[in-house]
């Protein structure tokens, strides 16, 4: 493999032939016989049928009120939402970019802006109705914001400063036009990629028709949200305004969808149904499909070589690429690993002892690629912290470790020059603790191959794999006296990325002080400034001086990104796009049959 002699070449070369060694597939497939003959074009389009997606492993959704709430945030949470309670502005890929200028849309056009870029001014499409027939209004998309602005600090997407406390007044003009004030000028595309994303109609009339109070109503909501059992049956969750509505959500995360016959988009559902259908592991997802029981699903890495196979049993394959970055989560608060992790120079040690480039090319089988920083890669050159062990030792023994039976131990505390720094004591090991997801193949041994590096230089890495849910419940905002803090020190929940972005991928979300996906409770001054220097300044500058100077700070390792799954997809389904952002559509998926063009 042309590994450089400090690498880590026998447990590389190990955990290769351990991903490399499955079964090969058998002769099952899709159970249409016309499929292997109809390729990825051609056929006649039909009307009706259930389509069977596959979930990531592990991953139960969880979650139904539009309103997300810490430890709940999890993409397939809002991507099922988002099919019954849609939003104004949708991100879409147009060419390589992202654009939020989306046919999907519930608003009108794109926002005006006006009085130096104070005033937001958005309209909604007209004809828009509920299903239970009442149409939606300005005055829903009103309802939403009174909500989280009622509530902010129980809104998963509250970060201080941003919305909701910089709209100073949501006025309604009429029954299709609304107006935000601004607490300054911003940024227009900031706005409209990072802010307006969240506005969504909600229905006042069914879900606070005595007109009470936010606060009240929102209780009522959450409350209804977590009977997870009751999702299907409770009368709240039945008036949506979206192309589907739940038909069935089990308690092991399968949900089924139906079309909502009262939509009055264009996009309406061809099919019947469909069904998103939960899995412990990727093996086990593996398995049902290569015996044709899911019509999109997903291989693990390991297998892309027996690509072949699935294509002659009438599948094709997609890579589904997303605007993301990868990452494993530091809790600055853990009140054992805080000191620790709260030095720059341990951050950087960690760092230079994982070898994405390897890992993405042997474990990911070429399906990932290194995280270079907080934004994607492609908007950041280079690598600050390349694989280097020797570095990373290096680091170490400048700063007062010493290797003492294997592990490094702190020699010369203290917070000079040369010491181990504020909060470490004498005599201390540098032992560290991850809670990594389960279920997925290629991130068990992605942590196996870090765990080998670290142990090299003497740092005690210990792993603990959770299902995916347990993991995002665990790895919550905290104070460090807090006993939630203690639970945990490091958290990976990137099996399928860790982190999507809206179309502008600055940081207000995940890196400022406070924010609300600032799992580790990172704070910062100056990336503090910088992040606010994306959010109001229009100069491309910005957010490249925001993306290197937080990717030499190390506020959380990062880690080879992954497509978000290597799909492989029923030849006959058609209509399936892969949005980056992981939005889904099936009201544009469909059947065909062979037998003449598609319509």
């Amino acid at each position: 493999m042309g590994l450089r002699k400090n690498r880590i070449r026998g447990p590389v070369a190990a955990l290769l032939a351990a991903v490399l060694g499955v079964g090969l597939l058998s002769g099952c497939g899709p159970k249409s016989s016309a499929v292997t003959e109809l390729g990825a074009t051609g056929g006649t389009k039909v009307e009706g049928g259930t389509a069977t997606m596959a979930l990531p492993p592990a991953a139960t959704p969880n979650w139904i009120f539009p309103i997300g709430a810490p430890g709940y945030l999890a993409t397939y949470n809002s991507s099922i939402q988002n099919l019954l309670y849609p939003l104004l502005f949708n991100p879409e890929q147009k060419g390589d970019k992202l654009s939020m200028d989306s046919p999907s849309n519930l608003a009108d056009g794109m926002p005006a802006y006006s009085d130096g870029n104070k005033t937001v001014t958005v309209k909604l499409k007209k004809g828009y109705d509920w299903s239970d027939g009442k149409p939606v209004t300005a005055s829903d998309v009103e309802f939403w914001f009174d909500l989280i602005r009622a509530n902010k600090k129980d809104w998963g997407g509250y970060s201080p400063g941003l919305l909701p406390d910089n709209v100073e007044s949501f006025d309604v003009l009429d029954a299709h036009t609304f107006r935000l004030r601004l607490d300054r000028s911003y940024n227009p595309d900031w706005f409209t990629n990072n802010t307006l994303q969240y506005f969504k109609p909600l229905p006042e009339h069914a879900w606070n028709p005595k007109h009470e109070d936010p606060k009240k109503v929102f209780a009522r909501l959450t409350a209804h949200g977590k009977q997870l059992s009751k999702f299907a049956t409770d009368p709240l969750w039945k008036t949506v305004a979206g192309p589907w509505r739940i038909e069935r959500w089990t308690t092991n995360g399968e949900v089924s969808l139906v079309p909502n016959k009262k939509y009055s988009g264009p996009d309406k559902a061809h099919l019947d149904r469909v069904v998103f259908k939960p899995f412990t592991t990727a093996d086990s997802e593996f398995n049902v499909l290569r015996a044709g029981g899911v019509d999109y699903g997903y291989i693990p890495p390991s297998v892309m070589a027996q690509s072949k196979k699935f294509k002659e049993m009438g599948y094709r394959i997609d890579p589904w690429e997303g605007w993301a970055i990868t990452y494993i989560v530091l809790n600055f608060n853990s009140p054992t690993a805080g000191p620790m992790l709260r030095q720059l120079y341990i951050r950087q040690a960690l760092q230079h002892l994982i070898d994405q480039k390897e890992i993405s090319k042997v474990v990911w089988q070429g399906s990932a690629a290194p995280t270079r920083g907080p934004v994607p890669a492609s908007l950041l050159p280079k690598d600050p912290y390349p694989f280097d062990p020797a570095a990373a030792e290096k680091l170490l023994t400048d700063h007062g470790w010493v290797s003492r039976d294997g592990v490094m131990r702190c020699a010369k505390p203290g917070e000079g020059d040369g010491e181990c720094g504020k909060g470490i004591k004498k005599g201390q090991r540098l032992k560290l603790e991850l809670l990594s997801q389960s279920g997925s193949t290629e991130t068990s041994n992605t942590m196996q191959v870090m765990k080998s590096a670290m142990s090299k230089v003497g740092i005690d890495f210990e792993i603990r794999q959770q299902p995916l849910n347990t993991v995002l419940g665990t790895t919550v905002p905290c104070k460090e006296t807090d006993a939630a803090c203690k639970s945990w020190q490091m958290g990976f929940f990137g099996s399928q990325g860790s982190w999507y972005f809206p179309p502008a991928p600055s940081g207000e979300t995940l890196f400022a002080t406070n924010a609300p996906s600032n799992m580790g409770n990172w704070s910062d001054p100056k990336t503090d400034q910088l992040v606010k220097a994306t959010e109001y300044s229009g100069d491309p500058a910005a957010m490249r001086e925001y993306a290197q100077y937080v990717a030499d700070q190390v506020p959380v390792l990062w880690t080879p990104n992954p497509a978000y799954q290597v799909s492989v997809i029923r030849n006959d389904l058609r209509g399936v796009g892969q949005n980056p952002t992981l939005s889904l559509a099936p009201q544009d998926w469909y059947f065909v049959k062979k037998g003449g063009e598609g319509k």
